[in-house]
């Protein structure tokens, strides 16, 4: 985990042979708020992109790289004092090429707040 106490993982559910339903809790208390933005904290892009790579690499047991990112569309602003439990869904695909590719939607509640398809490289 790059950012230490980040998140906690609170379910892992494999829905099948590449889909993935993980509930994280976002610790609302952590440094990155205090500067993203004091008095009123928005979840950075960045560290949700970080997260969704952690999540893959724990599902494939690999080290991965970025190698491209698109469709990222950033639907809601998460704010974790007021949601900070998120459910994200994977769905994971390893190419012949031994490339990872990840489709994901993150949910708070209802409410899409991230949708963002990549492809990683395993090292």
């Amino acid at each position: 985990m790059v950012l230490k106490d980040f998140y906690k993982i609170l379910s892992e559910e494999k829905i099948n042979d590449t889909k993935y339903s993980i509930t994280i809790l976002v610790n609302e208390k952590h440094e990155v708020f205090k500067g993203h933005f004091p008095g009123n904290p928005i979840m950075p892009g960045v560290c949700m992109i970080q997260i969704i790579k952690e999540l893959s690499e724990k599902i494939t047991g690999a080290t991965l790289m970025i190698q491209t990112l698109t469709n990222v569309k950033f639907m809601a602003l998460i704010n974790p004092d007021a949601t900070p439990e998120l459910r994200l869904e994977l769905d994971i695909v390893t190419t012949e090429e031994d490339l990872v590719k990840v489709k994901n939607t993150t949910y708070f509640n209802e409410t899409v707040a991230l949708k963002l398809s990549n492809v990683y490289k395993k090292l």
